[in-house]
Formats: C-alpha cells, sequence, structure tokens
C-alpha cells in the first residue's frame, strides 16, 4: 500500500491546485472577519459510518497553508468509523481553518467514498481466489488519491497509467491489424520483464491471444457461459481478468468462475462520498 509519506513527493501539486480553484485571490469571507493572529480548532465529525481514507491528505491541506497547523487523531486510514464519531480535531490559524475547510473535506469525503464502496466488493470476495482491481476510470487529476483509497479498501490497483504496462485493446487490435501482429509489436518494443495483457471478447480472440503468447487475458463484457467456457479454454496458460458490467451483485458468480481478477471502474468512478463535517470551531487566543 502507497503510504501517505511517500505520496507527498507528488500530491502538493495537486492539492494546491484544488486551492487555488476555490481561492482566486482571497477568501474574502474569512479574512473580512476573522484577524490574521487568531488561533483554534474545529472538530472532525463522521457523518455516515464508513471506511476511513484521507486522513493525512486531510490534515495536509491545512498544513499547506499553515505550516504550524496540526491534526489530532486516533484513527488511521482503513479503520471503520461509526456514524457521529469524533474523527479528531484539527489545530491552527483560524483563517487557515475556514479558507481550507472545504477543499480539506472534499478530499476524505471522495478518498472515503472510495475505500469504503472497494471494502463492500471486498467483502463479497473474501472466500475467493479472486482479487479486485481498479481500473483507470478516475477522477482527472485524483487518481494518485483514488487509487489510493482503493488499496485503503482492501482491493488492488491494475497499472497507474499508460506508461505502467501494456494492455492491448480492441482499437489497438485494430489499429495493429489482429491480435497476434499487435502482441508481436509489443514484444519487440517493451523489455522483456513487461507482461502483455490482450482484451478478448470472444473464445476467437482468447484463442488468438493464446496462440499470440499474452501472459493476461482481459475477458470483456462476456456473459457468464461464454466467460466459463474462456477460463477452461485458457487453464493455466494465461492470467485471466473480468472486465465489464461487473457489480455487486455480480461479484459471486464471477468468483465462482474462477477467474484470477476482476476489474471494476465503479469502486472510482460510482463510489457515493462518506459524509463528514468540520463543526465546532473554537478560538484559543
Amino acid at each position: 500500500m502507497i503510504d501517505c509519506a511517500s505520496m507527498k513527493v507528488n500530491i502538493e501539486y495537486y492539492i494546491k491546485a484544488a486551492l487555488k480553484e476555490d481561492i482566486t485571490s482571497e477568501d474574502i469571507t474569512t479574512n473580512a472577519i476573522v484577524s490574521p493572529a487568531k488561533e483554534g480548532c474545529a472538530q472532525l465529525i463522521c457523518k455516515q459510518t464508513g471506511v476511513v481514507a484521507g486522513l493525512d491528505i486531510f490534515s495536509y491541506v491545512f498544513e499547506l497553508l499553515d505550516p504550524t497547523a496540526h491534526f489530532d487523531t486516533e484513527y488511521k486510514d482503513g479503520d471503520l468509523i461509526q456514524s457521529g464519531t469524533l474523527v479528531g480535531t484539527v489545530y491552527g490559524n483560524v483563517r487557515a481553518l475556514l479558507t481550507c475547510e472545504r477543499t480539506a473535506l472534499n478530499f476524505l469525503q471522495r478518498m472515503s467514498g472510495i475505500a469504503t464502496y472497494t471494502n463492500e466488493f471486498v467483502q463479497v470476495m473474501k472466500p475467493y481466489k479472486t482479487k479486485l482491481l481498479d481500473t483507470r476510470k478516475t477522477t482527472p487529476n485524483m487518481r494518485i488519491f483514488e487509487k489510493y483509497a482503493v488499496k485503503v479498501g482492501g482491493g488492488n490497483n491494475h497499472r497507474y497509467n499508460l506508461s505502467d504496462g501494456i494492455l492491448i485493446k480492441d482499437n489497438h487490435i485494430g489499429a495493429a491489424g489482429g491480435i497476434a501482429e499487435a502482441v508481436r509489436l509489443a514484444k519487440e518494443y517493451a523489455p522483456f520483464v513487461r507482461k502483455i495483457e490482450v482484451e478478448a471478447e470472444t473464445l476467437e480472440m482468447v484463442a488468438q491471444a493464446l496462440e499470440a503468447g499474452a501472459d493476461i487475458i482481459m475477458l470483456d463484457n462476456m456473459n457468464n457461459e461464454t466467460l466459463k467456457k474462456s477460463v477452461e479454454r485458457i487453464g493455466n496458460k494465461a492470467k485471466t481478468e473480468c472486465s465489464g458490467n461487473v457489480t455487486k451483485e455480480r461479484l459471486k458468480e464471477l468468483c465462482e468462475i474462477g477467474v484470477d481478477y476482476i476489474s471494476c471502474g465503479a469502486l472510482t468512478h460510482s463510489a457515493p462520498i462518506l459524509d463528514f463535517s468540520l463543526k465546532n470551531l473554537q478560538n484559543l487566543n
């Protein structure tokens, strides 16, 4: 799992961009009514039961505007938190607390929602060998946060971006003139340590991918009967990944078919937020 210490190398740009989106020149309301030297604290309260993710991100948003800000909590990412729980208290310059509040909550709510939704899938899949994967169907400029949240929820990351792995999809096959040629070109171009995954929509395409020497075959949008036949045909010759039309209701039957991986774009594009509030602000000087 990526920890937040290593993430800070890459996340500062994205958090600053989110703050800039919310602050064109100043927080005119806060600056009008709060003196620059006022210090204070506010309580983070969870309003829905779920798996929390992004606590360090939440804290870091405040630290970017106020280096003295700090967040006290006994919880950690991955904990199940009940509705109504006082998660922790953030301390710092009151102007920074008020100005950063929405941005900090946006990150925390989005990430915790994804972790909670992912964990619901993971619980269904626990009895099986099949692993749950995310996809690149992420919110623009939020991928690092959303894929981290999937891991917190118990899922696994598929490739992070286009540089991270070879996945030959239908349009690549069309551009190359067929599966065999696409795989041949990929093997010629890529380092030998790279695995090659090929998307297949039919049994015929599965056979072609096997013949071409694919390491992983993505069984895309297949019905259960075709999926079973594909897994049987592939055997131990390649890893199998089921993708397309993946829902919580369908997870059990997909796992029972015996695929190695299930990838699900809904983990990141359809997860509802987990609601939090920053309340009870107090002045400390």
